[in-house]
């Protein structure tokens, strides 16, 4: 199987996500950047300005109500790559679908370098709202490491 520095199959959870990810180790892609994401993220962008682009995570975390990526364009791994007006952007995103989904509560987690716990090594972050019909005791789950 061929190399590619960009995702991690070891942390893939569910099997159609690791038959993708087969498919984008053999090609050697990035598949977070924009010139790739359609040939394997068949979720729809419903947001997009300068830096950052919004969509559905295709394989959502268990106990979720919404689950959207939140993608850095350009492909860097460390947030000290990316300018102070995408952090900017990346807040006004964060507002934008705090109204639009009406969103009370959830969590904003940023994945960035290195993939121990991550499947694709391109900026980008996870925005999480628990389903509030499930009890205590079924969290969401997001490994950082």
């Amino acid at each position: 199987m061929a190399k590619n520095p960009f995702v991690n199959l070891d942390n893939a959870r569910l099997e159609e996500q690791k038959r993708v990810m087969e498919e984008i180790l053999a090609a050697g892609h990035c598949p977070f950047c924009p010139e790739h994401l359609s040939k394997y993220h068949k979720q729809p962008i419903i947001y997009e300005i300068p830096f950052w682009l919004v969509t559905p995570n295709q394989w959502p975390y268990e106990h979720t109500r919404l689950h959207l990526l939140l993608i850095y364009k350009d492909h860097v791994e460390m947030p000290g790559a990316a300018t102070p007006d995408a952090f900017r952007e990346l807040n006004y995103l964060l507002d934008w679908a705090t109204w639009k989904y009406e969103i009370k509560s959830g969590a904003l987690c940023l994945r960035f370098g290195e993939m121990e716990a991550a499947t694709v090594k391109h900026l980008h972050a996870h925005l999480i709202v628990p389903d509030p019909d499930k009890p205590v005791e079924a969290a969401v789950r997001f490994k950082v490491g």
